[in-house]
């Protein structure tokens, strides 16, 4: 990270379009936990059961919601304080920028375009014929293949991994250890062995994604792997072949994609789900972490858990009847136990 601007609340609050109460003119130079915060730091509260927090606070300026119940010195009102609170972190540490600089460990092709604004590091590799744009920086280690094209502001980190005929957009970042365009996992058994299926298509990364570490993005077989402008995933999150992501989609950890899987526009998919192939996920979707996706599934607009997958109240009312199973278990046994004791009397009083 660069190092930390020091702005004034008054300006910070004019960023986030908030409103000022106490001393404006109070300066900050880093955010901070609520209960960590010390003097120069900007903390923030959402949660009703933390206002007391928030009073006791030694943070110089805590970001609160419009008519909050927090009598602190200082204050920046707003709609959402959580929203608020990252946009100043921006403000006050912006991603660490790095001079234009080409290392001479670097391997670069003579028919490589890398722009005079690139920060290209140790033992970096660029192939024949790609691209890199203004202001991108390539960090140690990191390999790209021919005929790639890399956008403008992007940030690849160390050990980044960019396979051939790759196009990734603006202000991406990848982080260590990413892999984009390995082959997919496509396989054609005839009675001795498995042939591989043609795996020949690419991978499309539209500006403002971020991956996370060591997340992977198969190429397409013989189309392509999309993922969709502005969408996050989180570190180990595997993207199978001929996938679609939209926009804005949020992917955490451990999830795994299996080929030809469409997730549309503003979804949320929690941690180690599992997908079958050739499903699709429809816009405003949110699946629970843990969830399984049946092959095929249309999954529509709500929120959804379990395997399989089911709607969220549907999930928790079965899950309710789960958690009676042992009490239940029991209860058939006295049952049986009646039952024998009743038909054991009502033949002895036939006899």
């Amino acid at each position: 990270m660069t190092k930390p601007k020091v702005l004034t609340v008054s300006e910070l609050s004019e960023r986030v379009g908030g409103r000022v109460v106490g001393d404006g003119n109070v300066e900050i130079q880093s955010v901070a936990d609520l209960e960590a915060a010390t003097e120069g730091e900007i903390a923030y509260v959402e949660d009703e059961k933390l206002f007391a927090a928030a009073k006791s606070s030694r943070a110089s300026c805590v970001i609160v919601a419009v008519a909050a119940a927090i009598d602190s010195p200082c204050r920046i009102e707003v709609a959402k304080p959580k929203l608020a609170f990252a946009l100043i972190a921006e403000v006050l540490h912006p991603q660490k920028r790095r001079e234009p600089l080409i290392d001479p460990t670097a391997a670069i092709a003579q028919t490589a375009d890398v722009a005079l604004t690139t920060f290209v590091g140790p033992h970096v590799a660029i192939g024949e014929n790609s691209r890199v744009g203004v202001g991108t920086q390539i960090l140690a280690g990191a390999s790209i293949g021919d005929n790639v094209v890399v956008g403008s502001e992007c940030v690849i980190h160390p050990n980044v991994v960019i396979y051939d005929n790759v196009m990734i957009g603006d202000r991406v970042i990848l982080h260590a250890g990413v892999v984009i365009g390995a082959d997919g996992f496509g396989y054609v058994r005839d009675n001795q062995s498995h042939h591989k299926f043609p795996q020949i298509g690419t991978v499309v990364i539209e500006d403002d994604v971020e991956l996370g570490a060591n997340t992977c993005v198969d190429r397409g077989a013989l189309g392509r792997t999309r993922i969709g402008r502005g969408t996050k995933l989180d570190n180990l999150v595997h993207v199978g072949h001929n996938c679609d992501i939209g926009e804005r989609v949020v992917i955490a950890g451990q999830t795994g994609i299996s080929g030809s899987v469409l997730i549309e526009d503003d979804c949320i998919i929690g941690g180690q789900v599992g997908f079958g192939d050739h499903i699709r996920v429809q816009s405003g979707a949110v699946i629970g972490s843990k969830a399984g996706v049946l092959p095929g599934k249309i999954v529509r607009p709500g929120v959804w858990w379990g395997i399989p997958i089911q709607p969220l109240d549907e999930y928790k009312r079965l899950n309710a009847h789960v958690g009676r199973l042992p009490r239940m278990r029991e209860e058939q046994k006295e049952l049986n136990e009646r039952v024998k004791k009743l038909e054991a009397a009502l033949l002895q009083g036939k006899k």
